[in-house]
């Protein structure tokens, strides 16, 4: 007989809108299941049809998940309803957990009565009303705790949750759209969106964006912060002066709260790799790679999957998918891109230098990579493969060439418009890269430009949160170590154990260090990233390259580095 200590409700929250399982809204909890899975998931659908007949949502549905350790449990519900319908899958579980322990269960005399009490004070007709007409009208409609809107952009309309209007009130006319791309993937999210939006502006769109750092319309930062999840999107949706939206879609929100919009005019994938994995039950790259995907499920009609043809994990996945994909490329010959376009599909890719979009009316020749700053001439190979992502959105949004090609060369990948990637100093003779590479796939990328740079000497400086596998962080360091640094200068990161201890994280870089062949004396711990980038700064020499992975603390180290420049 299984013992109630076998299982564990780890978390329960709501799916807001299409997520990894399915596209409808949704009350999940992730639970642990030491030993078989199917008695306890069999019990909990059975408890859940009939707690789903005491409040009467008989037609909502079930489904999960099951992964190593545990299961997410689901409970599909209307969108004003869905923090009852939580509380009645938390009460669903404890059935459920007292039918496969035989222990004693919640008396339905007392329960139901609850339920129903917590789901008539939930209610929202007027919400579900306004949702259902914008649907029938084709109208973008975005809801959360505090806001209710219909359009975007200058034609958005808001209201509260309490105050809706009813159908008829709603100035329909007036409720208008602007183009929306959405952007995800593991490593390139941020610069792709970037590059993007530097392109829409220079085709006179007022192109808003959101991202890990801050939210933005034009040159308006409307504040500051990682706003790559449901949140940001609706907020930026919401601004009146907004041409046009590139949406950075961080794994981390697709999986908690699912997608923030409907809707989308085209969608990305830029690679999946190995990062995060444990968190949500995934625990592999071939398990991530539906999680990134989510994305799809916003793109209706015609709408084009942006992926890369370079990514074996992406290609085969792909295969599983019905719908209308434009693959970009690093080489010209990919096969993948060879058999679209021979069916009169759609890419991006390089060619002696040039970006190409092909079609089934022809190829035209963007612009080349010397006339792109941030791909250094081509050597950053990872930024190419960036600009044939950007390329591919403005090409879905039916951008002119030479806007495109205006856009690329406006962006120079610096800390004004690419803050903490790729951002290049340079003083008496001392190069400083400062990066955000904090996992293999991206570390492998940023160590191939790095190696086309000709240095003296190489001082590399890393450090990563407690919340990595041993492995991926091993993974890291050898990545890392395979520019051949002279000098490693390992950074704790004081807030970021994240259940380890402080100098868990550097002893472990510092142990795969030595055993990649550094020795001691080259190899030194700092208490922080600032202590860290000081030390870089002091011993730098003419001829030096400094490798800055900089991933907490990142003003602070800029800082550093201008009050280096303007001492010297």
């Amino acid at each position: 007989m299984p013992e109630p200590d076998d299982y564990r409700l780890d978390d329960s929250r709501r799916l807001t809108g299409g997520n990894l399982y399915w596209d409808r809204p949704s009350a999940i909890i992730d639970v642990s299941i030491e030993g078989d899975q199917v008695p306890i998931v069999t019990a909990w659908e059975a408890a859940a049809a009939d707690w789903l007949a005491c409040v009467g949502y008989e037609d909502q549905k079930t489904t999960h998940r099951l992964f190593e350790g545990g299961a997410s449990l689901l409970i599909s519900a209307p969108i004003d309803v869905l923090y009852s319908m939580c509380e009645l899958n938390e009460v669903a579980w404890a059935t459920a957990l007292a039918a496969v322990c035989n222990t004693e269960s919640s008396d339905p005399a007392e329960e139901c009565p609850r339920l129903n009490r917590l789901f008539d004070e939930e209610r929202n007709p007027p919400l579900l009303a306004l949702q259902a007409e914008a649907r029938r009208r084709g109208v973008p409609f975005l809801w959360d705790d505090d806001e209710v809107s219909v359009g975007y952009g200058a034609g958005a309309t808001v209201w509260t949750p309490d105050a809706l209007p009813s159908i008829d009130e709603v100035d329909w006319d007036r409720a208008g759209s602007v183009p929306v791309a959405m952007v995800t993937g593991t490593n390139g999210k941020s610069t792709t969106v970037r590059m993007t939006a530097s392109i829409l502006e220079a085709a006179g769109l007022n192109a808003g964006l959101t991202s890990t750092d801050f939210i933005r319309v034009g040159e308006r930062t409307i504040d500051t912060g990682d706003y790559s999840g449901t949140g940001g999107a609706r907020m930026l949706m919401r601004q009146p002066d907004l041409g046009a939206a590139v949406l950075e879609v961080a794994r981390g929100g697709l999986l908690r709260r699912g997608l923030g919009l409907e809707r989308a005019d085209v969608a990305v994938v830029t690679n999946v790799a190995a990062d995060h994995l444990g968190d949500y039950g995934i625990y592999t790259v071939e398990e991530l790679i539906p999680a990134k995907f989510i994305v799809h499920r916003a793109l209706l009609g015609d709408a084009p999957l942006v992926l890369n043809a370079d990514d074996e994990g992406i290609v085969a996945y792909a295969a599983t998918l019905e719908q209308r994909i434009h693959w970009f490329s690093l080489e010209s010959d990919n096969a993948v891109v060879g058999r679209a376009l021979a069916a009169n599909g759609s890419a991006c890719f390089l060619r002696d230098g040039w970006l190409i979009y092909a079609d089934g009316s022809g190829q035209r020749e963007i612009t080349h990579v010397r006339d792109i700053p941030s791909t250094f001439e081509g050597a950053a190979r990872y930024n190419v493969a960036n600009a044939l992502a950007a390329v591919s959105i403005a090409c879905a949004f039916d951008i002119p060439t030479a806007a495109i090609r205006r856009g690329l060369q406006a962006f120079r990948g610096d800390e004004s418009d690419n803050p903490g990637r790729g951002n290049w100093f340079e003083h008496l003779g001392v190069r400083i890269l400062v990066d955000f590479a904090h996992n293999e796939h991206g570390m492998v990328a940023l160590a191939d430009m790095v190696r086309r740079m000709p240095s003296r000497r190489i001082t590399l400086l890393m450090g990563q949160a407690g919340d990595r596998p041993d492995k991926d962080i091993a993974d890291l360091v050898r990545a890392a170590c395979s520019i051949d640094p002279d000098t490693l200068l390992i950074a704790a990161l004081p807030g970021y154990e994240r259940g380890r201890e402080l100098m868990d994280v550097p002893n472990l870089i510092r142990d795969e260090a030595l055993a990649l062949g550094l020795g001691k004396e080259q190899i030194e711990i700092l208490g922080s990233p600032e202590e860290a980038v000081q030390q870089a700064l002091k011993q730098a020499r003419a001829g030096d390259l400094l490798v800055l992975l900089v991933l907490t603390r990142r003003q602070q180290a800029l800082d550093l580095i201008h009050r280096y420049i303007g001492d010297n």
